[in-house]
């Protein structure tokens, strides 16, 4: 891969890894409020309750996004960017546009997907 397509993919991750964390705090922020809410009645406590269980999941979500960034970032300093953990090949260039934290190819990816089914 060209030095210029790993300091676009290297951008996007890192404008992406920002946006995360601002993401994460933001949530974090309204968790914080939610538990100093003084709750009325069990209806409000089961929305203060159905509420934090959404945010929380979302927050790890975006952790687990901010963990495989963290990585890509590695491994642009590293030169080894782009390639399929799996496989060995080179991940495709628009694989990598839409996602550019994919750790497998398209292939690969299917493999994996289904080995998290079983």
């Amino acid at each position: 891969m060209q030095q210029s397509e790993l300091n676009y993919f290297k951008d996007m991750l890192e404008e992406r890894k920002l946006q995360i964390i601002k993401n994460i705090s933001g949530v974090n922020e309204e968790l914080s409020q939610l538990e100093k809410e003084e709750l009325n009645d069990e209806c409000d406590y089961a929305t203060n309750s159905n509420y934090s269980s959404i945010e929380s999941a979302i927050v790890s979500q975006q952790q687990k996004e901010l963990e495989e960034i963290d990585s890509s970032l590695e491994k642009i300093s590293n030169h080894e960017y782009g390639i399929c953990e799996m496989c060995e090949d080179l991940i495709g260039f628009q694989r990598l546009k839409v996602k550019p934290h994919a750790r497998y190819c398209i292939d690969c990816r299917e493999i994996a997907e289904k080995s998290k089914e079983k």
